[in-house]
């Protein structure tokens, strides 16, 4: 049986008679969401997911789609994606052997949620640009710190009293 988190179920608050306290929580659910979330939560993994999202591709060609991705960093994305199970390896004999990488079900499944996110991010924009602007306009009064209660003078006065 599938359980399926709510946002009050959300793997962080614990509400308590002090008010919510927000922790990483410890159920199973909560370990594999953060364990999944730290692993496909990355920017080349949802880049390469993305890119892979329109059909196969060989290796080349997604570095070539996915800009400034190195070899090495393609190659590490699309091991951890083949582990996971959202993408198939797929091998074709020849003279050099033809490689593809596609998206499996599951991997198809885990698109709908990034567009979900990348959509927000770009209905989003403008109010985060705005909220920024705003901010740096007017940023919040930082406390200044007193000095303690008798001491006068510069670090390098303090400084020329210390004997050692």
């Amino acid at each position: 049986m599938t359980r399926t988190l709510s946002a009050t179920d959300n793997c962080a608050t614990t509400h308590t008679p002090d008010g919510p306290r927000v922790a990483a929580g410890s159920s199973s659910e909560c370990r594999i969401v953060r364990d999944i979330l730290s692993q496909l939560g990355d920017k080349w993994t949802l880049m390469v997911i993305l890119c892979l999202s329109s059909g196969p591709m060989r290796f080349n060609a997604i570095q070539r789609a996915v800009v400034g991705i190195s070899h090495r960093m393609l190659t590490v994305t699309l091991r951890k994606l083949e582990r996971d199970g959202l993408v198939s390896r797929s091998a074709y004999p020849g003279v050099p052997p033809r490689i593809e990488y596609e998206l499996t079900t599951l991997g198809v499944g885990f698109t709908e949620p990034v567009m979900g996110i990348a959509n927000w991010a770009i209905e989003a924009q403008p109010y985060i640009e705005t909220s920024r602007r705003r901010f740096n306009s007017n940023p919040p009064a930082i406390a200044k710190l007193s000095p303690p209660s008798g001491y006068e003078g510069s670090h390098d006065s303090l400084a020329s009293n210390l004997s050692f």
